[in-house]
């Protein structure tokens, strides 16, 4: 029987295949994952409505498949391939009996694994590969036996956060893909739209970068005095969500930096909602999720919301929502260890701020003596088509004062 890509989310009709979960001649079960789906920087898993064996696979990897078009072929109940017209009529309880495909961020691995026959979402397959566990010898939780993150929990062990400015979620060097020499990696999945971003990115939009630095001494002693009363109220505050509410309220006395540029119609959007994405270094790539109204949220609300973004990104369970609408984006390379970095625009975006990690230097004092301070180089990105250099150095001047005020970014700012 013939079975076409079902839908795969509101207003999707093209997907890439990033990889098959299963081969021909595998006996499928309803539920089952067939294959890893991606549109945007979100990957999806489309599950198997029938039960089954597969005749063969028709579309490749890292190909464009369409909504209804034919993606692999089956046998139901040890019956081979009918004819055309009892397809026809066979599939359409298929198609209606399809389940809506569950959106994952997950892991793009290049090569196969010997557990496919396991019901497991990619994430979940990424997390135990990282782990170490042998799925196979696990007892799902979920229909069918599927085995869900929960089920890995026993497995996971607590790690560490560091403390410094910053830093922002997921940039242990650990969970990250460093490649193995002597091999050959195909180009495709989350890997393959990052690429193709950054390259529309650098010959579309003419960057030029703008530096300072920052003297977070002020900010260092408030968030150290807020963090354990914060963390026994269930507040993860992080030195990001200080660095995300200063942009918000700098894009205000900024406008034109909150933009978006339409190279086809040669028009410059000014956005009166403030929504920051942040950079996250996710085990598979680079993620941007995107914190929606920056400017309507109290800083306790925006570090719980940086929080869930970046675990969602890490354990492959952002959804498409949170990945779109961004109008600035800030990174950090801070938390890996740098210092200065001249970060690339996220198109159609008009600016990025890229923060460092801290350092003890020392300062002279408004009295001329030398004293111990914590700074932080701020490296921010513009496209010149948009923003001209003295608008750029006002911006980073607005992020600066708010910064420099850190007590006042708890405040609503009607306050």
């Amino acid at each position: 029987m013939d079975f076409p890509l079902p839908p795969v989310g509101e207003g999707l009709y093209e997907v890439e295949l990033v990889r098959w979960l299963v081969k021909p001649g595998d006996t499928i079960k309803p539920g089952q994952g067939l294959a890893e789906v991606m549109s945007d920087k979100a990957t999806m898993e489309v599950p198997a409505p029938f039960g089954g064996t597969i005749e063969s696979l028709d579309a490749a990897e890292g190909s464009k498949v369409k909504v209804g078009q034919l993606f692999l072929k089956y046998q139901t109940n040890g019956q081979a391939s009918t004819s055309p017209e009892r397809e026809r009529r066979e599939e359409q309880p298929a198609q209606a009996a399809a389940k809506p495909v569950e959106v994952k961020t997950a892991a793009v691995s290049a090569s196969g694994s010997s557990k496919l026959a396991v019901a497991a979402a990619p994430s979940v397959r990424h997390l135990a590969r990282k782990l170490g566990v042998d799925l196979g010898k696990i007892r799902g939780s979920g229909p069918a036996g599927r085995v869900l993150l929960d089920d890995l929990a026993p497995h996971l062990k607590p790690k560490s956060n560091g403390d410094a400015p910053g830093k922002s979620a997921g940039t242990d060097t650990s969970q990250l893909d460093f490649g193995v020499a002597g091999t050959k990696v195909k180009l495709a999945g989350l890997r393959k739209k990052i690429a193709e971003r950054m390259v529309i990115s650098t010959r579309s939009i003419p960057h030029y970068s703008y530096m300072d630095e920052f003297d977070s001494s002020e900010l260092v002693r408030l968030r150290s005095q807020l963090r354990d009363p914060l963390a026994k109220a269930g507040v993860k505050l992080t030195y990001l969500s200080f660095f995300v509410k200063a942009v918000a309220r700098a894009l205000k006395d900024v406008p034109i930096v909150n933009s978006t540029f339409n190279e086809e119609t040669q028009e410059i959007a000014l956005h009166d909602r403030y929504h920051v994405g942040i950079a996250v270094a996710a085990p598979t790539g680079l993620i941007v999720p995107v914190i929606h109204d920056v400017d309507r949220r109290d800083l306790f609300s925006i570090a719980g919301e940086i929080e869930r973004l970046s675990n969602d990104a890490k354990t492959g369970k952002s959804k498409i929502e949170d990945l779109r609408g961004g109008t600035f984006t800030v990174t950090s390379v801070g938390g890996i260890g740098g210092l200065i970095s001249t970060p690339i625009i996220n198109h159609p975006e008009v600016g990025i701020l890229g923060v460092g990690k801290v350092v003890k230097r020392p300062v002279y004092d408004q009295h001329g003596q030398l004293r111990p301070a914590d700074i932080i180089f701020l490296s921010f990105s513009f496209d010149h088509r948009v923003v001209d250099g003295a608008v750029g150095a006002a911006f980073g001047n607005a992020v600066l004062k708010h910064l420099s005020n850190p007590a006042a970014l708890l405040l609503p700012e009607k306050f």
